[in-house]
Protein backbone atom coordinates (compact mmCIF):
# COMPACT_ATOMS: atom_id res chain seq x y z
CA UNK A 1 0.00 0.00 0.00
CA UNK A 2 2.68 2.16 1.00
CA UNK A 3 4.74 1.27 -2.05
CA UNK A 4 1.66 2.13 -4.17
CA UNK A 5 0.94 5.49 -2.78
CA UNK A 6 4.91 6.08 -3.41
CA UNK A 7 4.81 5.59 -7.26
CA UNK A 8 1.61 7.50 -6.84
CA UNK A 9 2.92 10.57 -5.46
CA UNK A 10 6.11 10.36 -7.97
CA UNK A 11 3.62 9.86 -11.21
CA UNK A 12 2.05 13.02 -9.59
CA UNK A 13 5.22 15.03 -9.18
CA UNK A 14 6.22 14.26 -12.83
CA UNK A 15 2.89 15.33 -14.24
CA UNK A 16 3.71 18.77 -12.13
CA UNK A 17 7.31 18.87 -13.67
CA UNK A 18 5.71 18.52 -17.05
CA UNK A 19 2.80 20.81 -16.87
CA UNK A 20 5.27 23.50 -15.30
CA UNK A 21 7.67 22.73 -18.11
CA UNK A 22 4.63 22.70 -20.69
CA UNK A 23 3.43 26.22 -19.50
CA UNK A 24 6.92 27.64 -19.44
CA UNK A 25 7.43 26.10 -23.22
CA UNK A 26 3.80 27.98 -23.49
CA UNK A 27 4.74 31.50 -21.92
CA UNK A 28 8.63 31.48 -24.18
CA UNK A 29 6.68 30.70 -26.82
CA UNK A 30 3.71 33.24 -26.96
CA UNK A 31 6.25 35.88 -26.04
CA UNK A 32 8.46 35.03 -29.08
CA UNK A 33 5.32 34.93 -31.40
CA UNK A 34 4.13 38.30 -30.05
CA UNK A 35 7.09 40.05 -30.48
CA UNK A 36 6.58 39.37 -34.39
CA UNK A 37 3.28 40.66 -34.12
CA UNK A 38 4.74 43.57 -32.67
CA UNK A 39 4.28 45.79 -35.36
CA UNK A 40 0.27 45.24 -36.39
CA UNK A 41 -0.68 45.87 -32.27
CA UNK A 42 1.08 49.48 -32.08
CA UNK A 43 -0.86 50.44 -35.22
CA UNK A 44 -4.29 48.41 -33.53
CA UNK A 45 -3.57 50.97 -30.65
CA UNK A 46 -2.63 54.07 -33.27
CA UNK A 47 -5.94 53.70 -35.18
CA UNK A 48 -8.51 52.95 -32.35
CA UNK A 49 -8.64 56.00 -30.31
CA UNK A 50 -10.22 57.70 -33.26
CA UNK A 51 -13.56 56.10 -32.62
CA UNK A 52 -13.93 57.48 -29.72
CA UNK A 53 -13.23 61.24 -30.64
CA UNK A 54 -16.14 63.58 -30.47
CA UNK A 55 -18.37 61.67 -28.26
CA UNK A 56 -19.75 62.23 -25.21
CA UNK A 57 -16.66 61.60 -22.39
CA UNK A 58 -18.92 59.29 -20.25
CA UNK A 59 -19.19 56.94 -23.11
CA UNK A 60 -15.48 56.77 -24.28
CA UNK A 61 -14.62 54.15 -22.02
CA UNK A 62 -17.74 51.91 -22.58
CA UNK A 63 -17.20 51.78 -26.47
CA UNK A 64 -14.04 50.58 -26.24
CA UNK A 65 -15.31 48.08 -24.15
CA UNK A 66 -17.19 46.88 -25.95
CA UNK A 67 -14.56 47.20 -28.89
CA UNK A 68 -12.34 44.94 -26.74
CA UNK A 69 -15.36 42.09 -26.02
CA UNK A 70 -15.33 42.46 -30.37
CA UNK A 71 -11.79 41.86 -30.83
CA UNK A 72 -11.77 39.12 -28.48
CA UNK A 73 -14.99 36.88 -30.48
CA UNK A 74 -12.73 37.78 -33.69
CA UNK A 75 -9.54 36.40 -32.14
CA UNK A 76 -10.84 33.05 -29.94
CA UNK A 77 -14.35 32.62 -31.85
CA UNK A 78 -13.48 33.21 -35.70
CA UNK A 79 -9.96 33.44 -36.45
CA UNK A 80 -8.29 31.22 -34.21
CA UNK A 81 -10.36 27.61 -35.06
CA UNK A 82 -10.09 28.81 -38.98
CA UNK A 83 -6.20 29.20 -38.43
CA UNK A 84 -5.67 26.30 -36.79
CA UNK A 85 -7.64 23.84 -39.11
CA UNK A 86 -5.39 25.50 -41.46
CA UNK A 87 -2.50 24.42 -39.54
CA UNK A 88 -3.47 20.84 -39.90
CA UNK A 89 -5.08 20.50 -43.11
CA UNK A 90 -3.26 23.02 -45.49
CA UNK A 91 -0.20 24.27 -43.70
CA UNK A 92 1.14 25.41 -46.97
CA UNK A 93 -1.56 28.20 -47.32
CA UNK A 94 0.06 30.16 -44.23
CA UNK A 95 2.48 31.71 -46.62
CA UNK A 96 0.39 33.13 -48.79
CA UNK A 97 -2.10 34.34 -46.43
CA UNK A 98 0.90 36.31 -44.42
CA UNK A 99 1.97 37.77 -47.79
CA UNK A 100 -1.41 38.99 -48.68
CA UNK A 101 -1.37 40.61 -45.01
CA UNK A 102 2.26 41.88 -45.19
CA UNK A 103 0.83 43.17 -48.33
CA UNK A 104 -1.96 44.94 -46.76
CA UNK A 105 0.37 46.60 -44.29
CA UNK A 106 2.60 47.56 -46.35
CA UNK A 107 0.43 49.27 -48.61
CA UNK A 108 -1.19 50.85 -45.69
CA UNK A 109 2.14 52.11 -43.94
CA UNK A 110 2.74 53.39 -47.72
CA UNK A 111 -0.52 55.26 -48.19
CA UNK A 112 -0.11 57.09 -44.55
CA UNK A 113 3.48 57.99 -45.92
CA UNK A 114 1.65 59.26 -49.40
CA UNK A 115 -0.77 61.30 -46.89
CA UNK A 116 1.88 63.20 -44.60
CA UNK A 117 3.79 63.72 -48.04
CA UNK A 118 0.47 65.45 -50.08
CA UNK A 119 -0.85 66.50 -47.09
CA UNK A 120 -4.30 64.88 -47.36
CA UNK A 121 -5.73 62.54 -44.55
CA UNK A 122 -8.73 61.14 -43.70
CA UNK A 123 -10.16 61.31 -40.12
CA UNK A 124 -13.57 59.82 -39.78
CA UNK A 125 -14.10 61.46 -36.26
CA UNK A 126 -17.40 59.82 -34.59
CA UNK A 127 -19.42 62.78 -33.36
CA UNK A 128 -22.68 61.35 -33.75
CA UNK A 129 -24.28 60.64 -30.35
CA UNK A 130 -27.06 58.26 -29.36
CA UNK A 131 -27.03 54.18 -28.87
CA UNK A 132 -27.33 53.84 -33.10
CA UNK A 133 -24.52 55.88 -33.53
CA UNK A 134 -22.42 54.09 -31.27
CA UNK A 135 -23.48 50.59 -32.40
CA UNK A 136 -22.38 51.81 -35.79
CA UNK A 137 -19.02 52.98 -34.43
CA UNK A 138 -18.57 49.92 -32.68
CA UNK A 139 -19.42 48.05 -35.77
CA UNK A 140 -17.06 49.55 -38.06
CA UNK A 141 -14.02 48.99 -35.50
CA UNK A 142 -14.70 45.74 -34.87
CA UNK A 143 -14.72 45.20 -38.62
CA UNK A 144 -11.47 46.55 -38.72
CA UNK A 145 -9.98 44.72 -35.78
CA UNK A 146 -10.64 41.64 -37.58
CA UNK A 147 -8.25 42.31 -40.11
CA UNK A 148 -5.90 43.30 -38.10
CA UNK A 149 -6.51 40.59 -35.59
CA UNK A 150 -6.30 38.21 -37.96
CA UNK A 151 -2.64 39.65 -39.13
CA UNK A 152 -1.51 39.22 -35.28
CA UNK A 153 -2.89 35.24 -35.19
CA UNK A 154 -1.87 34.28 -38.61
CA UNK A 155 2.09 35.47 -37.83
CA UNK A 156 2.14 34.01 -33.85
CA UNK A 157 0.74 30.87 -35.55
CA UNK A 158 3.41 30.93 -38.03
CA UNK A 159 6.35 31.33 -35.62
CA UNK A 160 4.77 28.48 -33.78
CA UNK A 161 4.09 25.91 -36.33
CA UNK A 162 6.97 23.26 -34.80
CA UNK A 163 4.89 23.00 -31.94
CA UNK A 164 1.86 20.36 -31.43
CA UNK A 165 -1.49 21.37 -32.06
CA UNK A 166 -2.77 21.46 -28.23
CA UNK A 167 0.15 23.95 -27.98
CA UNK A 168 -0.04 25.95 -30.54
CA UNK A 169 -3.47 25.89 -29.05
CA UNK A 170 -2.49 27.40 -25.71
CA UNK A 171 -0.23 29.58 -27.38
CA UNK A 172 -2.61 31.18 -29.74
CA UNK A 173 -4.90 31.95 -27.15
CA UNK A 174 -2.85 33.80 -24.56
CA UNK A 175 -1.57 35.65 -27.60
CA UNK A 176 -4.89 36.86 -28.43
CA UNK A 177 -5.84 37.62 -24.99
CA UNK A 178 -2.58 39.32 -23.96
CA UNK A 179 -2.57 41.61 -27.38
CA UNK A 180 -6.12 42.25 -26.64
CA UNK A 181 -5.60 43.59 -23.11
CA UNK A 182 -2.54 45.60 -24.22
CA UNK A 183 -4.08 47.23 -26.66
CA UNK A 184 -7.17 48.27 -25.34
CA UNK A 185 -5.91 49.28 -22.18
CA UNK A 186 -3.50 51.24 -23.75
CA UNK A 187 -5.99 52.90 -25.91
CA UNK A 188 -8.51 53.65 -22.70
CA UNK A 189 -5.31 55.05 -21.18
CA UNK A 190 -4.54 57.26 -23.75
CA UNK A 191 -8.19 58.34 -24.22
CA UNK A 192 -9.38 58.89 -20.60
CA UNK A 193 -5.51 60.96 -20.04
CA UNK A 194 -7.19 64.35 -21.20
CA UNK A 195 -9.94 64.16 -18.86
CA UNK A 196 -7.18 63.58 -15.85
CA UNK A 197 -5.24 66.62 -16.92
CA UNK A 198 -8.38 68.75 -16.87
CA UNK A 199 -9.35 67.30 -13.51
CA UNK A 200 -5.68 68.37 -12.46
CA UNK A 201 -5.75 71.89 -13.41
CA UNK A 202 -9.33 72.22 -11.28
CA UNK A 203 -7.20 71.48 -8.23
CA UNK A 204 -5.89 74.63 -5.78
CA UNK A 205 -2.06 72.98 -6.17
CA UNK A 206 -0.31 74.93 -8.77
CA UNK A 207 1.83 71.70 -9.14
CA UNK A 208 -1.59 69.58 -9.82
CA UNK A 209 -2.42 72.29 -12.44
CA UNK A 210 0.43 72.80 -14.12
CA UNK A 211 1.03 68.37 -14.33
CA UNK A 212 -2.72 68.76 -15.81
CA UNK A 213 -2.23 71.75 -18.42
CA UNK A 214 1.25 69.47 -19.34
CA UNK A 215 -1.06 66.25 -19.81
CA UNK A 216 -3.63 67.81 -21.82
CA UNK A 217 -0.96 69.24 -24.20
CA UNK A 218 1.05 66.35 -24.60
CA UNK A 219 -1.75 64.08 -25.54
CA UNK A 220 -1.59 65.30 -29.33
CA UNK A 221 1.55 65.09 -29.55
CA UNK A 222 1.89 61.47 -27.64
CA UNK A 223 -0.93 60.32 -30.28
CA UNK A 224 0.73 62.08 -33.18
CA UNK A 225 3.94 59.89 -32.40
CA UNK A 226 2.44 56.59 -31.51
CA UNK A 227 0.86 56.71 -35.47
CA UNK A 228 4.46 57.44 -37.02
CA UNK A 229 6.02 53.99 -34.78
CA UNK A 230 2.80 52.12 -35.60
CA UNK A 231 3.47 53.49 -39.67
CA UNK A 232 6.91 52.69 -39.16
CA UNK A 233 6.42 49.00 -37.45
CA UNK A 234 3.68 48.40 -40.16
CA UNK A 235 6.60 49.10 -43.26
CA UNK A 236 9.02 46.90 -41.41
CA UNK A 237 6.99 43.91 -40.03
CA UNK A 238 4.86 43.98 -43.49
CA UNK A 239 8.31 44.29 -45.60
CA UNK A 240 10.08 41.60 -43.29
CA UNK A 241 7.08 39.38 -43.92
CA UNK A 242 6.82 39.91 -48.27
CA UNK A 243 10.92 39.22 -48.10
CA UNK A 244 10.70 35.54 -46.11
CA UNK A 245 7.54 34.94 -48.25
CA UNK A 246 9.42 35.42 -51.49
CA UNK A 247 12.88 33.39 -50.36
CA UNK A 248 10.31 30.78 -49.66
CA UNK A 249 8.77 30.55 -53.04
CA UNK A 250 12.23 30.75 -54.84
CA UNK A 251 12.89 34.32 -55.30
CA UNK A 252 15.86 34.19 -52.66
CA UNK A 253 18.30 37.37 -54.11
CA UNK A 254 16.41 40.00 -51.64
CA UNK A 255 15.68 38.17 -48.54
CA UNK A 256 20.10 36.92 -49.04
CA UNK A 257 20.93 40.48 -49.89
CA UNK A 258 19.40 41.64 -46.47
CA UNK A 259 21.17 38.47 -44.52
CA UNK A 260 24.35 39.27 -45.72
CA UNK A 261 24.03 42.69 -45.09
CA UNK A 262 22.85 41.78 -41.42
CA UNK A 263 26.08 38.90 -41.04
CA UNK A 264 28.76 41.41 -42.31
CA UNK A 265 27.19 44.16 -39.06
CA UNK A 266 28.15 41.02 -36.84
CA UNK A 267 31.53 41.11 -37.84
CA UNK A 268 31.68 45.06 -36.69
CA UNK A 269 33.47 45.81 -33.47
CA UNK A 270 30.98 48.24 -31.87
CA UNK A 271 27.37 46.92 -31.06
CA UNK A 272 27.73 44.44 -34.07
CA UNK A 273 23.89 42.61 -32.60
CA UNK A 274 22.26 46.57 -32.09
CA UNK A 275 23.33 47.37 -35.84
CA UNK A 276 22.31 44.22 -37.64
CA UNK A 277 19.03 44.18 -36.32
CA UNK A 278 18.88 47.69 -37.20
CA UNK A 279 20.31 47.29 -41.02
CA UNK A 280 17.45 44.22 -41.02
CA UNK A 281 14.79 46.86 -39.73
CA UNK A 282 15.82 49.65 -42.40
CA UNK A 283 16.33 47.19 -45.29
CA UNK A 284 12.66 45.13 -44.42
CA UNK A 285 11.21 48.58 -44.20
CA UNK A 286 12.28 50.44 -47.10
CA UNK A 287 11.36 47.40 -48.64
CA UNK A 288 7.99 47.19 -47.83
CA UNK A 289 7.95 51.15 -48.08
CA UNK A 290 8.66 50.14 -52.62
CA UNK A 291 6.05 47.16 -52.28
CA UNK A 292 3.57 49.08 -50.20
CA UNK A 293 4.24 51.79 -52.97
CA UNK A 294 3.74 49.97 -56.03
CA UNK A 295 0.98 48.62 -54.48
CA UNK A 296 -1.06 52.50 -54.10
CA UNK A 297 0.34 53.32 -57.34
CA UNK A 298 -1.62 50.32 -59.09
CA UNK A 299 -4.81 51.31 -57.15
CA UNK A 300 -4.51 54.95 -58.10
CA UNK A 301 -3.70 54.02 -61.87
CA UNK A 302 -6.08 52.13 -62.80
CA UNK A 303 -9.46 53.17 -63.41
CA UNK A 304 -11.55 51.65 -60.97
CA UNK A 305 -8.67 53.07 -58.42
CA UNK A 306 -8.62 56.49 -59.85
CA UNK A 307 -12.58 57.09 -59.90
CA UNK A 308 -12.30 55.40 -56.62
CA UNK A 309 -9.82 58.18 -55.08
CA UNK A 310 -11.34 61.04 -56.90
CA UNK A 311 -14.49 60.14 -55.04
CA UNK A 312 -12.95 59.78 -51.69
CA UNK A 313 -10.93 63.49 -52.48
CA UNK A 314 -14.48 65.14 -52.85
CA UNK A 315 -16.00 63.42 -49.85
CA UNK A 316 -13.10 64.25 -47.95
CA UNK A 317 -13.16 67.35 -49.28
CA UNK A 318 -16.96 67.95 -48.34
CA UNK A 319 -16.54 66.64 -45.16
CA UNK A 320 -13.25 68.75 -44.71
CA UNK A 321 -15.63 72.12 -45.23
CA UNK A 322 -17.91 70.41 -43.06
CA UNK A 323 -15.89 69.97 -40.59
CA UNK A 324 -14.41 73.66 -40.59
CA UNK A 325 -17.96 75.16 -40.04
CA UNK A 326 -19.07 73.03 -37.09
CA UNK A 327 -15.18 72.99 -35.57
CA UNK A 328 -16.72 76.03 -33.10
CA UNK A 329 -20.03 73.94 -32.06
CA UNK A 330 -17.83 70.79 -31.53
CA UNK A 331 -15.53 72.54 -29.56
CA UNK A 332 -18.35 74.07 -27.51
CA UNK A 333 -20.43 70.74 -27.22
CA UNK A 334 -16.91 68.89 -26.20
CA UNK A 335 -16.25 71.57 -23.46
CA UNK A 336 -19.67 71.15 -22.07
CA UNK A 337 -19.93 67.81 -21.76
CA UNK A 338 -16.21 67.77 -20.14
CA UNK A 339 -17.22 70.86 -17.77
Amino acid sequence: MAGGLAALLDDIAALAKLAAASTDDVAAASARASVKAAGVVVDDAAVTPQYVQGIDPKRELPIIWRITLGSLRNKLLIILPVALLLSEVAPWLLTPILMLGGTYLCFEGAEKILELVTGHTEEKAAAEQGPEAEKRIISGAVRTDLILSAEIMVISLNEVMQETIWHRLAILVVVGIAMTVIVYGAVGLLVKMDDVGLSLTRRSSGGSQALGRGLVKAMPIVLAIISYVGMIAMLWVGGHIILKGLDEFGAHYPYAWVHHLEEWAHTLPVAPGAISWLLGTLCSAVFGLIWGAVIVAILHVLPFGKQDGHADAEGAASDGAAAEGAAPEGAAAKGAHRA
